[in-house]
């Protein structure tokens, strides 16, 4: 035996020391597997984590970039939205100083109403019967506001105005009418009469600057004599007037109508009104208002009938002219013929031409001016 065999051979000591070492070194291998343990579940708890908030974070990012789009389109849209309210603030200021424009010159139109007026109004209806009148010199119906109209009858008629309209209805309503002539019947047809009227009339009128209108005017002195002494009354600076260039009297009114040369002299001389003029023998005073030019803004016609007057036609010429128109009169005369009253006739022969002058119709139990 050698000494190396007795060196491996320990005693008892020494083998309790190396158990209790690798019993304490397996206890460390132990705690040591334990933490690795440990650490591997937080590494594996933390990858999760990390995945987890790579997703939340990608996820994030996603909706972010939605809002931002979103937010884009929104801001795109508040700019449009307020260069549309620029541009309309801007057509809104243009209005506006084209409104102020506007009202400085109604301003000024309206401190002077003189100068600038518009004038509508709504023509009366107005009833009108031929009366046995007739016209020359008119070759077309003509309508005034006074209701004077004329009417161009043509060859073979008649016009007969009845007192009665229920007379001149029940004449039309029987349409054909036989009537005596002697020895010889003729039949006749009755028509009614109508016209087409101004139902409304609107105008715009505009003071004339060179032009006055007089009135109030001596009606004993003549015509040349009145025209002379306004002529010469108002052609002076030292009563407000200036260089006349036109007199011309207004029959209808009984004014006259003075024209001058510059403008603003007929502004001046309204203002005034009243004049003191002297006709030689006596001053009189007279009246100053402004001269309106005007015409027809609008204009509606409706159709009037003539409800007192017949026209009659298909009449031959068998005799002469005054004896037919008293065979016709006479006949529609007589209630037995359904006739009444006739308050004007008149017959136009054939071949021949008249012209009817319809008047205002005032009944005998309310007359009007």
């Amino acid at each position: 035996m050698s000494t190396e065999d007795f060196s491996l051979v320990m005693d008892d000591d020494s083998l309790d020391s190396k158990q209790k070492e690798i019993h304490k070194y397996k206890k460390q291998h132990e705690l040591l597997l334990k933490e690795q343990q440990i650490l591997s579940d937080g590494i594996a708890t933390n990858k999760k984590f990390a995945k987890e908030f790579r997703q939340r974070a990608e996820n994030r990012k996603v909706s972010i970039e939605e809002e931002n789009k979103k937010c884009t389109k929104t801001i795109q849209k508040e700019k449009e939205k307020c260069t549309a309210t620029e541009e309309e603030k801007k057509r809104l200021q243009m209005e506006i100083m084209k409104i102020k424009e506007e009202l400085q010159s109604l301003d000024y139109k309206n401190s002077n109403l003189k100068k600038q007026t518009e004038i509508s109004t709504a023509v009366p209806e107005r009833r009108v019967a031929f009366q046995g009148k007739t016209k020359e010199g008119v070759h077309a119906v003509s309508f005034d506001v006074n209701s004077r109209i004329v009417y161009p009858m043509e060859g073979g008629t008649a016009l007969i105005t009845f007192e009665e309209e229920d007379v001149a209805q029940k004449i039309l309503s029987q349409k054909e009418h036989k009537v005596e002539l002697g020895d010889c019947v003729i039949t006749v047809q009755a028509k009614p009469i109508q016209f087409l009227v101004p139902e409304y009339v609107e105008m715009e009128t505009q003071v004339c600057p060179r032009r006055i209108l007089v009135s109030n005017l001596p009606k004993e002195e003549a015509e040349d004599r009145v025209l002379d002494k306004l002529d010469i009354h108002f052609s002076k600076k030292k009563n407000g007037g200036g260089e006349v260039e036109d007199t011309d009297m207004l029959h209808d009114s009984g004014t006259v109508v003075i024209t001058f040369v510059e403008d603003n002299i007929a502004k001046r001389l309204s203002d005034k009104q009243d004049f003191e003029v002297d006709f030689g023998r006596k001053k009189y005073k007279v009246k100053v208002t402004p001269f309106l030019n005007g015409e027809i803004a609008r204009m509606k016609i409706c159709n009037s009938e003539c409800v007192r007057t017949v026209l009659l036609t298909g009449i031959p010429d068998i005799m002469d002219k005054d004896n037919l128109q008293d065979n016709l009169e006479i006949h529609f005369q007589k209630t037995t013929n359904g006739g009444g009253e006739v308050e004007g006739i008149i017959y136009n022969p054939l071949g021949h031409t008249s012209l009817a002058l319809f008047e205002d119709d005032c009944p005998k139990d309310s007359q009007t001016v």
